[in-house]
């Protein structure tokens, strides 16, 4: 975690325009089908390993991963980056009040925060609103949440018009943070079982986790 903030600290002093995802083992695995999807986080600054799967995988591969570093967890420590250093953050996406309570809360938890809201949707009816108040915002740091692969293309499809240094992907982080989606407890977190706690809250799931178990095959096949 320590490292990705500091990863990203050095992306907003940086030219251009940065994607971060944050890629769990569904991410993989829709992007062996999709061909847009797989060119997008190919093209991303920083891909970071949400979820045990992945740092299990990419162990396998000879690459030395210490720990997951997932989006959910990641909101709270960029918010106090953004604090320290005068950066202007942004949240889009989730229902209508979602990003703007998580707002009020990272600004009451981080003195001078400059933090703006704004739910929009994907859809390119709502581009222009969502633009215009990221411009407004004269945001730096923005945090997506429409959810994979949404979130994602929607970035790649305005990152030349957005302004921002860096957009991070952050699906229903809004929802957990704000305890309108309960999550695992820590104990299940920390012993990389916060999936099979999803999934006893959230059954719908099942159907997105149904891809784990070719995962798993495919990374035992390919691994060293």
């Amino acid at each position: 975690m320590t490292a990705t903030v500091q990863r990203i600290e050095d992306l907003v002093g940086a030219a251009g325009s940065h994607l971060v995802a944050t890629v769990n083992p569904e991410f993989v695995m829709r992007a062996r089908k999709d061909s847009e999807f797989a060119r997008v986080l190919e093209s991303a600054a920083l891909c970071l390993p949400d979820g045990t799967g992945v740092v299990w995988a990419a162990r396998r591969q000879g690459c030395e991963l210490r720990e997951p570093v997932a989006g959910v967890d990641l909101v709270q420590p960029l918010a106090a980056m953004c604090a320290r250093r005068g950066f202007r953050l942004f949240l889009l996406g989730a229902a209508p009040g979602v990003a703007a309570e998580l707002a009020a809360t990272l600004r009451d938890a981080n003195l001078g925060l400059e933090v703006a809201a704004h739910a929009g949707s994907p859809d390119p009816s709502d581009d222009v609103e969502s633009v215009h108040r990221i411009h407004d915002h004269r945001a730096q740091v923005l945090l997506v949440a429409y959810g994979a692969p949404t979130q994602e293309l929607w970035f790649d499809r305005l990152k030349d018009r957005l302004g921002v240094s860096v957009a991070v992907g952050v699906g229903g982080s809004f929802d957990y943070l704000t305890g309108r989606v309960p999550r695992p407890p820590a104990w299940m977190r920390r012993a990389g079982l916060e999936w099979l706690g999803r999934l006893a809250l959230q059954p719908w799931r099942i159907r997105r986790m149904a891809v784990l178990p070719m995962y798993a095959l495919k990374v035992l096949r390919s691994g060293k």
